[in-house]
């Protein structure tokens, strides 16, 4: 049995906050003259790669209803994303690169879009769509930076990346699971994308009936791990490969056939914009077949960062369906639909020039009216601490890796050849467009978006170490087996000035644990948590600001409480630690829950 807690997150209407995210206000019901604009359909796998669909040339992996969807589709067949998730997701939101936008990483306090960017949903939302989420976020954890303060009317998520994530509600396992809804925790019966899709088809069911045009962002966790799947959609691929990852995509396309057929059944297909494409390169269905690129998800070469992706409008003056070939990237969504749907740009304030996008328009692309887009050359980077030249380089089909390798993928697709010393010019011409593009961004790398605590919107407001500065610390075994001293700070910002109490804890609310103990492996529907390994913690610290303590901590104890007088402040430095009774330093608090009193 799951044992779980329903009160872990609380929200309320957004209001004004300096450090808070683009205020914007939300338009009336769309009037009846509306319903001629096109709605937008985003779905977006999670570590499927390319080579992940039986119509790119799987050999063992068997998805019909996308491949009908892949035959139907304008397919953007040179497309690059991050070589990991949440860089994606942030590019995919403001069409700016990860590196400008703040949100390079899954972790490591970078997993934030910094304030300034409108995303995608706040544009659609003031141009009088209406709009939804349901699914994977992983753009932050609390107010201001959830999907529902960010432009969604509604929204349905994960916490961190999603299942055994630390941030995720404990014992989540893809059934029956306890998801957000517009901040607030709440149960859902049923397997993960299943739960997505049914979401889904209600919410536009209620859009037709009201005659509003939507923008649908449906980004699945599935197939990221643990690959934990009703048995039915492995056991076909049971000794042919990695079944239980076979087996969530196998599900995922299953699920996009019951929304085609909601589509077409609904009248909503010929006015509807369908895109679907993957957030990284491949993970575990590599070795199976990687469409014959090198490498997959995390890296620079082109197994790391080129992604498919698919788009269907039936009424759109799109050109016929099939493969294009220009070299183009995620960023260059926003802007697209944005053209496409007649959209404005959202102006931040009053006088503000709006948000200049790293991706272009692909409109004249789609509709047939030219076959090239300009010359240019696209950066991928993303990182925990970007560095320069940990990064690739495109142009036309030359791949830049890394600042040295040099590949033209025209005559080595694989990318086995290192042609650096035959053709320095072109290295070079490459090199020194990075190096104008990463002194733009490089200034503001270490520019953390801060926490919110005290803000009326979310108190308490619950941190993890998923968000400790420049540490990877975001996966459950991180805390039940900590095999190394993992601690660094959090960056906050205090909203009012109070008397805050804050819970230090080694394991969550839920979990009801004492810091010192271990857990048990607890099996679940199709896999088990880890145990966790018991620590001698006899003391716990907590420096916030000019505030310093320490207090001991007993055997039974489950938190260890502080009362800290703050100050308003935009960016404050937060550290915890756990020490044994020697004073050895053990790891810090994986949990934190700051609440204003």
């Amino acid at each position: 049995m799951k044992k779980r807690t329903k009160a872990r997150h609380q929200a309320w209407p957004l209001i004004a906050l300096c450090c808070a995210t683009l205020l914007m206000s939300a338009p009336p019901p769309p009037a009846s003259g509306q319903a001629g604009k096109p709605n937008v359909i985003i779905i977006l796998s999670d570590d499927q790669g390319y080579g992940d669909l039986s119509a790119h040339g799987n050999p063992v992996l068997r998805t019909p209803n996308l491949d009908k969807l892949h035959g139907e589709s304008v397919r953007l067949t040179d497309f690059h994303v991050a070589p990991m998730c949440t860089p994606t997701r942030g590019q995919l939101m403001t069409g700016v690169d990860a590196l400008r936008n703040g949100a390079t990483s899954v972790t490591a306090g970078r997993s934030l879009l910094r304030p300034g960017f409108p995303t995608m949903a706040e544009i659609f939302k003031a141009g009088g769509y209406r709009t939804a989420l349901f699914g994977k976020w992983h753009l932050g954890d609390s107010y201001p930076n959830l999907p529902h303060h960010r432009g969604f009317d509604e929204a349905v998520y994960h916490m961190g990346w999603g299942v055994m994530s630390v941030a995720e509600p404990w014992l989540n396992d893809n059934f029956d699971d306890f998801y957000h809804h517009n901040g607030r925790l709440e149960q859902y019966k049923g397997y993960c994308t299943d739960v997505w899709f049914d979401l889904s088809l209600k919410w536009m069911r209620e859009r037709r009936e009201r005659n509003e045009p939507f923008f649908l962002y449906l980004p699945t966790n599935a197939p990221h791990g643990p690959a934990w799947v009703p048995r039915k959609y492995k056991q076909p691929y049971e000794g042919k490969g990695p079944a239980g990852f076979f087996g969530m995509i196998a599900n995922l396309d299953e699920n996009v056939g019951r929304l085609d057929e909601f589509l077409r059944s609904s009248g909503l297909s010929e006015n509807t914009i369908v895109i679907y494409m993957n957030d990284n390169g491949g993970t575990a269905g590599v070795k199976t077949f990687n469409a014959g690129m090198r490498e997959g998800k995390t890296t620079y070469y082109d197994g790391g960062h080129r992604a498919m992706c698919l788009i269907r409008w039936p009424k759109g003056g799109l050109r016929p369906a099939g493969d294009v070939e220009a070299l183009t990237q995620i960023q260059d969504l926003l802007p697209t639909l944005i053209e496409l749907t007649g959209l404005q740009q959202v102006r931040r304030g009053e006088g503000a020039q709006g948000v200049k996008f790293d991706g272009l328009s692909l409109a004249p692309l789609l509709r047939g009216k030219t076959e090239k887009l300009a010359d240019r050359m696209l950066v991928v980077q993303y990182g925990q601490t970007p560095r320069k030249y940990e990064a690739a380089v495109l142009w036309n089909k030359w791949r830049l890796v890394k600042g040295t390798e040099l590949y033209d993928l025209a005559s080595d697709p694989g990318q086995q050849r290192d042609v650096a010393g035959t053709h320095p010019a072109v290295g070079r011409r490459m090199r020194e467009h990075y190096d104008r593009w990463w002194a733009e961004v490089e200034p503001r790398l270490n520019d953390f978006v801060p926490i919110v605590i005290g803000a009326p919107q979310e108190n308490p407001v619950t941190m993890t170490a998923v968000d400790w500065a420049n540490v990877y610390c975001d996966n459950v075994v991180n805390c039940v087996r900590p095999g190394e001293n993992k601690n660094a700070p959090w960056t906050v910002a205090v909203a009012r000035e109070g008397r805050y109490q804050i819970a230090l804890r080694r394991w969550p609310q839920e979990a009801d644990t004492a810091m010192s103990a271990g857990t048990p492996e607890a099996k679940l529907t199709d896999g088990a948590y880890p145990a966790g390994k018991a620590l001698p913690i006899a003391k716990a610290r907590l420096k916030i600001g000019d505030f310093d303590q320490t207090t001991p901590v007993g055997e039974s104890d489950k938190a260890a409480l502080f009362t800290v007088p703050l100050k308003t402040a935009a960016r404050l430095q937060m550290q915890t630690w756990f020490y044994d009774a020697q004073g050895k330093e053990l790891c810090g608090a994986y949990y934190a829950y700051a609440r204003r009193l």
